[in-house]
């Protein structure tokens, strides 16, 4: 006898119907395989801390798979209740991983997403007095201010365009900003 015909005379029943699943996609063998493990995976879940719905989510979502993996079944490799039981436990495994996963919060939406015109007309309006106030800083204050506040360059890389002395660059923006409060405040 050859090793293949001695496996054949050993393999199990549900080993049968799994190669007829595999082989010949027979409905009749699946259901027997699925009347068969069904109630075991899921007797194996609910033991494991899974309520019964939940098991037998787990349960359908792993027969489905065995369905669909049926191509990938070898029984020199691992018996048909090894190979499923497997598939049940990366399935469980996956589960837990998602139900500890943190869920992302809520956001809440704006009650209105509306645009108020008078906070639009205010922030015109106050955009306005702050660049009437900056234009009548003295140049060397409003150009070294602009260049800090609006051009978002470092005191270092004024520096180096202007060629000013650092305490001189850090003076000026900070007298041309004293003024800017002084004026702003005064408009209030």
């Amino acid at each position: 006898m050859s090793v293949t015909s001695d496996m054949a005379t050993s393999l199990t029943e549900q080993t049968e119907w799994m190669l007829k699943v595999r082989d010949a996609r027979d409905r009749a063998a699946f259901a027997k395989l699925f009347d068969h493990f069904a109630p075991r995976l899921r007797g194996m879940l609910m033991k494991n801390g899974f309520g019964a719905a939940q098991a037998d989510d787990v349960v359908q979502d792993v027969m489905l798979s065995v369905w669909r993996k049926a191509a990938s079944f070898n029984p020199e490799r691992a018996q048909v209740s090894g190979w499923i039981f497997q598939i049940a436990r990366n399935r469980q495994i996956d589960v837990i991983r998602k139900e500890r996963r943190p869920v992302p919060e809520e956001l809440a939406m704006p009650e209105s997403t509306d645009v108020d015109g008078e906070q639009v007309l205010g922030v015109e309006q106050e955009a306005a007095k702050l660049r009437s106030a900056i234009a009548r800083l003295n140049p060397e204050q409003r150009d070294l201010v602009q260049k800090a506040y609006f051009g978002e360059l470092s005191h270092s890389e004024i520096q180096g365009q202007t060629g000013l002395p650092l305490g001189t660059i850090k003076s000026r923006i900070r007298l041309g900003l004293e003024r800017l409060r002084h004026e702003l405040k005064g408009e209030r």
